[in-house]
């Protein structure tokens, strides 16, 4: 299995996922061994279709594996097998331990960009929320904002964002509860490429900054030499560089 230097956060050990095609099914991921650690940034390649969206969806609790296991650990909650969780209690983990960032913002369009963040704190909550928690909330999500460079965009809505701002908000939003797993799909490929340099500089800077373990689907070679280890994905094998050139 592939090691890391880094306090290991999420890892699977001989994941395998299939699905149904006519009679028959195709292998998504193929006895998967992936390591990723605290404060990691692991960068993810492969053509179209081989399995990279997939390997991400399993990282988050978004599908399930027909076998293996996906360790994942939490400061507050130790070692957890992501695999054997309940729907329940893999939504749970998900909104109090993973950040998302899909290729589209999905935002809400009737909210600003403040409100986008906000509301994540108070997803799964079933009581009402103290005003003093309400000020927190807001307080962080101002500074978030401020992190990556929105803070003069706070109250704009969707409309009124460019798709660099709106992946931007993306990326605050996924960071709101702290995660200690960053699941970041192709963040550029709706960017030109100097929008697309600035969203992949943010990354590498929050994603350091806050210790979060990333996984980070990507096209773009030219910034894999900044990435802490590189992995390439061919009809559901996954493949541990070495090196990758600048």
């Amino acid at each position: 299995m592939p090691t890391t230097r880094f306090r290991p956060a999420l890892t699977m050990r001989g994941v395998t996922l299939t699905y149904p095609d006519g009679q028959n099914r195709v292998t998504a991921l193929d006895d998967v061994d992936l390591t990723v650690g605290r404060g990691e940034i692991a960068a993810i390649t492969g053509p179209s279709g081989s399995g990279k969206s997939t390997l991400l969806a399993v990282a988050a609790t978004l599908a399930r594996p027909d076998r293996g296991e996906v360790l994942f650990d939490t400061a507050a909650a130790g070692a957890v097998d992501l695999a054997r969780l309940s729907r329940r209690d893999a939504s749970r983990v998900r909104r109090e331990h993973i950040g998302i960032v899909f290729q589209q913002s999905n935002m809400v369009s009737s909210l600003t960009a403040l409100e986008q963040l906000e509301v994540m704190t108070h997803l799964g909550q079933r009581f009402a929320v103290s005003r003093v928690a309400r000020r927190r909330t807001r307080e962080r999500a101002a500074a978030l904002l401020d992190a990556v460079g929105l803070a003069d965009h706070a109250g704009k809505r969707t409309g009124q964002l460019s798709g660099g701002q709106r992946q931007r908000v993306n990326l605050a939003r996924a960071l709101m509860n702290d995660p200690t797993l960053l699941v970041i799909d192709e963040p550029t490929s709706a960017l030109d490429q100097e929008r697309g340099a600035a969203i992949m500089d943010l990354i590498l800077e929050v994603a350091r900054e806050h210790d979060a373990a990333t996984l980070l689907v990507t096209h773009d070679r030219r910034h894999l030499h900044r990435m802490d280890s590189v992995h390439r994905v061919v009809d559901g094998v996954v493949t541990t560089l070495d090196t990758v050139a600048a």
